[in-house]
């Protein structure tokens, strides 16, 4: 079968950073179902590992972790799923990932596809929902309908991540959604999005909030929190909570104590990568996402989609994630 991989950690400018490579198709067994995969879409993560994780022995790895795609055949333990199912997941950091034609996930963590999505519409979607909903229900606990009179402050709210955890947030909570964005198209998209206010990054966030009359209550740090946080801590309300899905070198965590506040790290792999005895709370929320997508409640975060999926196509994927400059998602579809 096609595939994309790499063997040395490279820059992406590189032509060997990504490479068009064949491997042997998979065979399914226990819970694994293997997808024909239709469609990628680029995270961040792709580029760290691409970035920081070189192969052993001279094997290739191959990135994604986005994908939508058609069951091609399932696994004896294999309840949820038939062939000729359409899928969309993001599957497991620890496997193979989704830049190849064919691509064994567990069914525990596998979502049926919204009907109303092509491929490349819904393969946008599951990552960054699997991280929005762990954020809102996991993280800060709340409940579906909760949080009237409280705010919740999205710092990076253009990204993937913050374009469907604003949609998430308004459509199955009470919260006074406030997001963050520095450019004029960006604070456009997160208005799109349903943010109830746009402040920008670049400035001060607690002046900014202030001026604005509002303290949240929850944070979701998605990007440059190690700059933002002493801001942070002075922004948020006293027992306050602050959700943070990236990787910041030092956080002084013990100046929240005065304020009672309470820290969490959202990292979506962590259900499948240490088998958990609650995987399939990711197959029933991406069902429970697809059926919201299906009565037009949210919508696709696909802004662009860069051509069939090629190393040439990836690198460029790659590239545009790295500039920081990423609305929405990016996709790819087709070998």
């Amino acid at each position: 079968m096609k595939a994309i991989g790499h063997q040395n950690t490279l820059p992406i400018d590189n032509s060997a950073a990504l490479q068009d490579i064949e491997l042997t198709k998979p065979v399914a067994s226990g819970h694994d179902v293997l997808v024909k995969v239709e469609a990628i879409s680029v995270n961040p993560v792709d580029c760290k590992i691409r970035s920081n994780r070189k192969p052993e022995n001279g094997d290739w790895q191959v990135l994604g972790w986005d994908a939508a795609g058609t069951v091609e055949a399932v696994g004896p333990n294999v309840t949820l799923f038939k062939p000729g199912d359409k899928v969309w997941y993001a599957g497991d950091v620890t496997r193979s990932g989704s830049n190849a034609e064919y691509q064994l996930v567990d069914e525990r963590i596998t979502g049926t596809m919204p009907s109303s999505l092509s491929f490349d519409e819904a393969a946008a979607l599951p990552l960054t929902s699997i991280t929005a909903w762990e954020i809102l229900f996991d993280s800060f606990l709340l409940r579906e309908n909760e949080g009237e009179n409280e705010s919740l402050l999205v710092i990076g709210g253009a990204g993937g991540v913050g374009s469907i955890l604003i949609q998430l947030a308004k459509k199955l909570t009470k919260l006074n959604v406030i997001a963050t964005a520095s450019r004029p198209e960006t604070a456009s998209w997160v208005q799109e999005m349903g943010a109830d206010h746009v402040i920008n990054h670049h400035q001060s966030l607690s002046e900014q909030l202030q001026n604005l009359g509002i303290q949240p209550r929850y944070v979701a740090a998605l990007t440059g929190t190690q700059g933002h946080f002493a801001n942070i801590l002075e922004l948020v309300k006293p027992r306050g909570h602050i959700a943070l899905i990236d990787d910041p070198e030092t956080v002084d965590i013990k100046a929240g104590k005065p304020k009672a506040l309470t820290f969490s790290w959202e990292f979506m792999f962590t259900r499948s990568m240490f088998q958990t005895d609650d995987m399939q709370k990711q197959h029933e929320l991406l069902n429970r996402v697809a059926a919201m997508v299906d009565a037009g409640e949210i919508r696709t975060t696909k802004t662009n989609h860069l051509g069939r999926i090629t190393a040439e196509n990836l690198r460029a994927a790659h590239a545009e994630q790295e500039s920081g400059k990423v609305i929405g998602k990016n996709v790819l579809s087709g070998f």
